[in-house]
């Protein structure tokens, strides 16, 4: 039964993505750590490695359709790799000075981020209207790469924001094709999840068997919420989702500051 449920949970998660586009790591986390008692730091590297394998397929796709900037995937990659090396290195050391406690201070990060991050997809269509597509120049390839950074640093504490952190910044302070970017914040997410991941399964971080068994669920959820997603009201079902996330974010971070 234990395993019909994570199955089930797996493909509820995997419909609610391929139906809205909320990252997987938003929407998985919360339900590790809530739904399955998982503890904060393993939830985190197993999120990680779920969120590698489920983009895998997707960038295959965008590679193949030509709609991947290398150069973009590159400067990113030079800042997020060394950022999650950081933002791992920094859990380590919090463990080791605080032991369990390292699972509260994920969980109130996670809280932060679960409010931030939803409130911006309330606006980003409108933000999206109003960016134009320039090439990138060399200045803007060094701010990409800070970019990276930034994420890199939260995705390896936390396994959130491998494309909505990421994409959210491009946005707001660059001006590129949102349409465009898709395919390649996709290639990198799938890039900086591969070493996030391994570097949690590394320190004994990830719950393989955990992941897999999610994946069983989350794979054909992926699918049929794909289907789905020209059947019903996406616009108003991704509305309620990030209230939800907002909600759970302000329990999360209420909850570690004991208010």
């Amino acid at each position: 039964m234990e395993v019909a449920a994570k199955i089930a949970i797996g493909f509820v998660v995997g419909t609610l993505i391929g139906m809205t586009g909320v990252g997987g790591g938003v929407l998985l986390l919360p339900v590790l750590i809530f739904g399955l008692g998982v503890p904060a730091l393993r939830a985190v590297g197993s999120d990680a490695l779920f969120n590698f394998v489920t983009k895998i397929g997707s960038s295959i796709v965008h590679l193949r359709k030509g709609t991947v900037r290398g150069k973009i995937v590159g400067a990113l990659a030079v800042g997020s790799i060394p950022g999650s090396i950081a933002g791992v290195s920094l859990l380590v050391h919090l463990r080791e000075v605080y032991g369990t406690g390292v699972n509260t201070f994920i969980t109130g990060l996670v809280g932060v981020l679960l409010i931030g991050i939803p409130l911006f997809l309330f606006f980003q269509n409108k933000i999206e209207q109003h960016v134009a597509t320039h090439p990138p120049t060399m200045k803007s390839l060094a701010g990409i790469s800070l970019i990276g950074l930034i994420a890199g640093i939260l995705v390896g504490m936390t396994s959130v924001g491998s494309g909505s952190i990421i994409m959210m910044l491009m946005l707001l302070l660059f001006s590129f094709s949102p349409k465009a970017m898709v395919g390649t914040d996709i290639v990198h997410a799938v890039v900086l999840t591969g070493a996030t991941s391994a570097m949690h399964s590394r320190l004994g971080n990830v719950d393989v068997s955990l992941v897999a068994i999610l994946l069983i669920g989350s794979i054909p959820g992926g699918l049929f919420g794909s289907y789905l997603s020209s059947r019903v009201p996406v616009p108003w079902l991704r509305r309620i989702l990030c209230g939800i996330l907002i909600i759970t974010g302000i329990r999360m971070l209420t909850g570690t500051l004991h208010i």
